[in-house]
């Protein structure tokens, strides 16, 4: 590899073997934390970064900035670093301090806006972006703009064509949390592409039901579940929504270290409970595929692990 930016992406795919049920359909996991800063969001980062040089919003000298909660930010640093760019993340005490320090690790600089109690409130991200808006006002300054960017879409297109090149057979669902909702709209129209048949299912915590019952809530699922609609989301590439609970994506998440050697994060298992639920009114001879989005090494110091 001719740098560190080609590392990103090839992740594997594994067929999950014991915590899947008998009368379940395939699941498989897309291991997103194989990318270099061991998230899925390295893709978009990299995306959003050389799509504004390729127009020449972003050039030599200027400073990029994000709101975020810690896996975008920790790209956008990692990509920022590589490439010489100044980064600066709005983030706050809401998200896992792992997460916080990386972007620090990679040279970017951090503004943290107070949380209600550690909780990710419907109001929340609304004031981060608030604050990102404020300084992109700036000269000299690029804000990505995760939410809005539909350069990210660039990235997760990719994502989707290497499940596609790794899987010998048709998709029946695939599901996936929906936080900026870049990935599962970029993945979703690229095995929609290959087969009409296959069904995407948006996910999102119970205690927060805005796709599935319009209704606002805060959770502790970092990542998903923001407040908002987010613009990304396109009802042409996802047919469903589903809500579960906090509780099962924590327990998901423990077992799939303990029984399946899988170390990831809360949103991963949200989506693997889901894609379990989901495989079980399918039954067997299906197949569903969901993503694991990052590593639970960003969750030690968070109590996920406890």
């Amino acid at each position: 590899m001719n740098t560190i930016r080609s590392a990103i992406g090839n992740t594997p795919l594994v067929q999950l073997r014991k915590v899947v049920p008998a009368d379940c359909a395939d699941i498989y996991v897309k291991l997103e934390y194989f990318n270099p800063t061991g998230s899925y969001k390295d893709r978009m980062a990299l995306a959003i970064i050389e799509e504004a040089e390729k127009r020449g919003d972003l050039k030599k000298g200027m400073s990029v900035i994000e709101c975020t909660g810690g896996s975008t930010g920790t790209s956008l640093a990692f990509v920022c670093s590589a490439k010489g760019y100044h980064f600066k993340a709005i983030s706050s005490d809401a998200f896992a301090k792992e997460k916080l320090k990386a972007i620090q690790m990679f040279g970017g600089e951090l503004e943290l806006i107070p949380s209600a109690g550690g909780m990710i409130t419907p109001d929340l991200i609304p004031r981060m972006m608030s604050r990102a808006e404020v300084l992109s006002k700036e000269p000299g300054v690029y804000w990505t703009n995760q939410f809005k960017n539909t350069d990210a879409l660039e990235g997760y297109r990719a994502l989707g064509k290497e499940i596609i090149r790794q899987l010998s057979k048709p998709i029946d669902i695939f599901c996936a949390a929906v936080g900026t909702a870049g990935m599962i709209m970029g993945v979703s129209e690229a095995l929609k592409s290959a087969n009409t048949q296959t069904k995407t299912v948006g996910l999102e915590p119970a205690s927060a039901p805005l796709l599935t019952l319009g209704i606002k809530g805060s959770h502790k699922i970092e990542g998903v579940a923001v407040g908002f609609i987010p613009p990304l989301l396109n009802k042409k590439f996802y047919d469903e929504a589903l809500a579960i609970d906090e509780v099962k994506a924590r327990i998901m998440a423990k077992r799939l270290v303990t029984e399946e050697g899988i170390f990831a994060g809360t949103s991963t298992g949200l989506n693997v409970a889901a894609a379990i639920e989901l495989g079980k009114k399918l039954g067997t001879g299906h197949t569903i595929v969901t993503i694991a989005c990052d590593s639970g090494m960003k969750y030690l110091a968070g109590g996920l692990f406890d």
